[in-house]
């Protein structure tokens, strides 16, 4: 018998979840008719993604019960891919130009 509440109260969380990313859609699309500055509608809109990536990555991939090593992998593939991103910053403010 604890095995059937055990798969009842996983179900109700993936059910919350699959909900909660429904929602988090509707805020983007609702996000893009707001006519904000391109600038603010990225960074809002990359707010909303990154927010559905962790949930997908933590219940769906199953991440949240993973070892600490997994969660080092994923701090160090974030982390380079920031690096990455602010590269052409670095260039862009440098105070040699040609």
């Amino acid at each position: 018998m604890g095995d059937h509440t055990d798969i009842d109260r996983q179900v109700r969380t993936y059910i919350i979840i699959f909900a909660t990313l429904m929602a988090l859609t509707f805020i983007t699309v609702a996000i893009s008719r707001l006519h904000l500055p391109v600038p603010a509608a990225v960074a809002l809109a990359l707010i909303v993604a990154s927010i559905k990536g962790g949930l997908v990555a933590g219940y769906f991939m199953h991440l949240i019960s993973e070892r600490k090593l997994i969660y080092w992998v994923l701090w160090f593939t974030v982390s380079c891919f920031i690096a990455v991103l602010l590269l052409p910053l670095w260039s862009h403010f440098d105070p040699i130009q040609n």
